[in-house]
């Protein structure tokens, strides 16, 4: 009975680990080069989201947190890909 309720635990552990997995998508390392977005202060002022190619030279807005540009592009490229 040990072995059989040991086994049907780690079963029902591995579907609840394939569920989050699902739901988590895919997770990308943080290695060199692959940041998502560049940050130029000086000489000039540019945010340039490396994905989408989207970028704006109001700085001072995304640092505020003013992110719309970047997430709409983001969305017009995934749904042209899918």
């Amino acid at each position: 009975m040990r072995v059989l309720r040991s086994k049907l635990f780690e079963l029902e552990q591995r579907k609840k680990q394939e569920e989050i997995d699902k739901l988590r998508g895919v997770v990308k390392s943080n290695d060199w080069g692959s940041q998502i977005r560049s940050y130029v202060f000086q000489p000039y002022q540019m945010v340039k989201d490396l994905r989408t190619n989207h970028e704006t030279s109001d700085i001072s807005g995304v640092m505020d947190g003013d992110f719309d540009g970047f997430i709409y592009a983001y969305l017009e490229m995934n749904a042209s890909q899918n």
